[in-house]
């Protein structure tokens, strides 16, 4: 796994990524404490409400972000995001009212829903080897995991010495690192066949690819299953450790632990797992592991089964989550990665958005083991729903008929222009005949529609002055 290091702009990016997530979770510990500063008792309050700014600002940022990206150079739209969130944070110790926390919040996550699916989508575009974007997958997702576990304890080191308000300085030369890697490498360039749409197109361009395409329709509904299960954890495990087994704070820690632990197991053992076997299997087998497990947390489990199902959810969890940048990447051209990373992104974080409140007030209203029992039943569903959205049989080349059509938009050397199907016109659009073919099909300009599907094409483009 880690022979992918090799690859000098490869090993810049994954450092800057590992700095921007000890960053991050640096200022979710201080965060914390600054929203107690502020408002007391009522801090919950104030970080439920900054979580729900966060993931507003994800689901509907970040296909804006993506569709602005388009036109400006990766490596200069990555650093100048992490230079804007150096800043804010170094504000977050001068503020003075919650509204203040509630504006920079905003500010910084939309920063975020901007940088992360343009980092996301740069990384297939430097290691084009799907063995070694495998590797990549598994390392970024082993990053998170551990930031989990190193996060909080780097925290507590330097609270130990110094006022909360230092560890927002310290996510602050995080970021200004992260940068800093970012400048050191030269990032393949974005196609201009991506930069001759319009900001409309741009902005519908990665839900357009991703709501027609059978697999990712099948990843969106596995996403609904671990943002089930996934809120379960991350919301209601206080609950379960202080009321259900008596704990204490150590407890909560050790439980999160036991998920992160499940989780990376997981991560290092795929590349080897999806050598053989085809990602639908190994998703699908997460997401039933999932719905099978989860409904054991009613049961009134001991501390040392609660951690093996903490343990069980989270390798389940990276069983789904980190294959799915192999079916985006299979599923786009090279141009249209930023737009199906920001789509993938953005719904994915729409599942988070109905599955945190659903887990908080449904364990205060129906209580904890009833909790589980209907979220497990949500985990279900999206694996059912997988299932039957995914087809069994989803090979990567595609044989499809084309009718005879007319349209424009950019000059592109691929296998239907190039290749001398398609006759050009002086006024920029151009013919295709009638043909039958095979090839890798993804949704593009020329394939609207999935083949076996019947969907409404989408309207022509055409060059500007058309």
């Amino acid at each position: 796994m880690l022979t992918v290091l090799g690859n000098r702009t490869y090993r810049h990016l994954f450092l800057a990524q590992i700095l921007s997530l000890i960053g991050t979770g640096l200022t979710t510990v201080a965060l914390g404490l600054l929203a107690y500063d502020l408002a007391g008792d009522r801090a919950g309050q104030v970080l439920g409400t900054a979580l729900a700014i966060k993931m507003v600002a994800y689901v509907g940022l970040a296909p804006v972000a993506a569709a602005l990206a388009a036109k400006v150079p990766r490596r200069r739209f990555l650093v100048t995001l992490d230079l804007c969130r150096a800043g804010m944070v170094l504000m977050l110790p001068f503020v003075t009212a919650v509204w203040q926390v509630y504006l920079l919040v905003f500010l910084f996550q939309a920063c975020s829903a901007s940088f992360t699916p343009t980092f996301q989508a740069t990384i297939p575009d430097i290691l084009t080897s799907e063995k070694d974007y495998t590797n990549a997958l598994s390392l970024s997702r082993l990053a998170y995991d551990l930031e989990s576990l190193i996060s909080p304890m780097l925290a507590a080191l330097l609270l130990a010495a110094l006022s909360f308000h230092w560890l927002f300085v310290g996510n602050a030369f995080a970021f200004l690192a992260s940068a800093a890697l970012v400048v050191s490498v030269v990032l393949p360039a974005i196609r201009a066949e991506s930069m001759v749409r319009s900001f409309r197109e741009r902005l519908t361009r990665g839900a357009f690819i991703y709501l027609r395409t059978p697999r990712l329709q099948g990843l969106l509904a596995l996403s609904f299953a671990v943002s089930s299960a996934g809120s379960m954890v991350i919301v209601n495990t206080v609950v379960f450790v202080r009321d259900g087994l008596g704990g204490d704070d150590l407890d909560v820690a050790v439980l999160f632990a036991a998920y992160g632990v499940g989780s990376m197991a997981v991560a290092l053992a795929l590349p080897r797992l999806l050598d053989d076997r085809p990602p639908r299997g190994v998703m699908l087998a997460g997401a039933g592991l999932l719905a099978a497990s989860l409904p054991l947390g009613a049961l009134g489990l001991g501390y040392g089964a609660a951690m093996a199902l903490w343990a069980a959810v989270g390798a389940s969890v990276s069983l789904i989550m980190t294959p799915s940048g192999l079916l985006l990447r299979r599923s786009s051209h090279p141009e249209d990665r930023p737009a199906l990373f920001a789509a993938q992104f953005a719904l994915s974080h729409a599942c988070w958005l109905v599955a945190y409140p659903t887990a908080g007030w449904l364990g205060l209203v129906i209580g904890l083991p009833n909790t589980f029992i209907v979220l497990a039943a949500g985990a279900a569903l999206g694996a059912i729903a997988a299932a039957c959205l995914w087809p069994a049989v989803d090979p990567e080349v595609i044989e499809h008929d084309h009718d005879g059509i007319v349209h424009a938009h950019g000059h592109a050397d691929d296998a239907h222009h190039g290749g001398g199907l398609a006759e050009w016109r002086a006024d920029g659009a151009h013919c295709h005949q009638p043909v039958r073919h095979a090839h890798a099909f993804v949704i593009d300009d020329h394939h609207p529609a999935w083949p076996g599907t019947r969907q409404r094409r989408r309207p022509a483009r055409r060059m500007p002055g058309d």
